[in-house]
């Protein structure tokens, strides 16, 4: 069974595995960026584990602004208890365990949280092969984002939750 829970700082060696299999070097977070957001914001980082083993993630602070802007893939401060926009800066899950209805239960969970603490949106950008994805899911697509992250072309992908 798969269970869903606060990210902790033992789990940063799995973390990173799992973020290398996920994204190209360019655009994966460092060990440093996944320690500085376990240590701020693990109330919006969620891992999720079956017999023990972490087989994904979701992760992202609570912002402002209705869309991600680069500079939160290294300048990430604590979560307000309610209000903002809930980002995603990451969703990866294990290359074994894909296509099995992780992502969907991390994404499921994340929303939930939200919801829970008054979030407007949960925002996030993908790229555009997973574009169809998030619209199942209830994302709308707002477009080419301005981020130049990785040095790939991103698309601001949104969801009401109010």
């Amino acid at each position: 069974m798969l269970r869903i829970r606060n990210v902790k700082m033992k789990d940063l060696p799995e973390l990173v595995v799992i973020e290398y299999c996920c994204f190209t070097e360019e655009e994966a977070a460092t060990k440093e960026a996944f320690e500085k957001r376990i240590q701020l914001t693990p109330d919006s980082f969620f891992v999720a584990e079956k017999d023990g083993v972490i087989v994904g993630f979701v992760n992202g602070p609570v912002i402002e602004t209705a869309f991600i802007t680069d500079d939160l893939f290294g300048n990430v401060k604590e979560n307000p208890a309610s209000g903002g926009h809930q980002s995603v800066l990451g969703l990866a899950v294990s290359p074994h365990f894909q296509k099995r209805g992780v992502a969907s239960a991390l994404l499921t969970h994340l929303e939930k949280n939200a919801r829970e603490n008054n979030r407007e949106t949960i925002t996030l950008t993908c790229k555009e092969n997973l574009i169809r994805f998030y619209e199942n899911y209830g994302y709308r697509n707002l477009g080419v984002s301005s981020s130049e992250h990785g040095r790939v072309i991103w698309y601001n992908m949104s969801k009401k939750l109010q």
